[in-house]
């Protein structure tokens, strides 16, 4: 099961970065991604990297490897309340 729902986010994430323009007709503008990426892009570039982020977990989930990398990314959370040393 991982390895379709892993596949089909991959797809997405794929459509989602080849069509950005297309994205950006539908959806419009998002004023987050304006304000903070407005000179390099604004939207298109939002929503290219939003592709790329579905694109990238669904390959974790398709392989299996999204709860070591989950592991991983908290790790400094999961360990602070045990005492440096």
């Amino acid at each position: 099961m991982n390895i379709i729902l892993g596949l089909v986010m991959a797809a997405v994430g794929a459509l989602i970065t080849i069509k950005s323009e297309a994205m950006l007709n539908m959806f419009g503008r998002v004023g987050f991604f304006e304000k903070y990426l407005g000179t390099e892009g604004g939207s298109r570039l939002g929503y290219k990297l939003l592709g790329i982020l579905i694109f990238f977990i669904g390959v974790m989930i398709a392989t299996n490897v999204i709860g070591d990398f989950m592991y991983w990314l908290l790790s400094p959370l999961i360990n602070a309340g045990r005492g440096g040393g």
